[in-house]
């Protein structure tokens, strides 16, 4: 083989160089595009959460709840047991009133 003149070394250092040129512009696409999709989620990121979390209950917060619930059971449990003795007292009156009843039907 015979040895590569200046000429044909020149037009061969053109060459490679058009294709490094090609592919770093390659590469500085790939990493302006990377750059702009991580860009791009952030803001998606930024937009959906923009609230600020809720800050936890008090003790007094606690404290109130857990009177309010004192006094609800104690009214519940006192509405119980006036609707017990209101049917008992039903009940009852049911039975004098039956019993009544009773009698009038025999005097008859």
């Amino acid at each position: 083989m015979t040895e590569p003149t200046p000429v044909e070394k020149a037009e061969a250092a053109v060459r490679e160089a058009q294709t490094d040129t090609v592919a770093v512009q390659l590469a500085l696409a790939a990493v302006e595009l990377a750059k702009a999709a991580t860009a791009q989620q952030q803001a998606s990121q930024q937009k959906v959460c923009q609230h600020q979390p809720k800050a936890g209950r008090s003790t007094g917060e606690w404290l109130a709840i857990g009177c309010a619930v004192c006094v609800g059971s104690i009214g519940i449990a006192f509405a119980s047991i006036a609707l017990a003795i209101l049917g008992g007292v039903a009940a009852i009156i049911a039975l004098v009133l039956r019993d009544m009843w009773r009698d009038m039907q025999k005097g008859r």
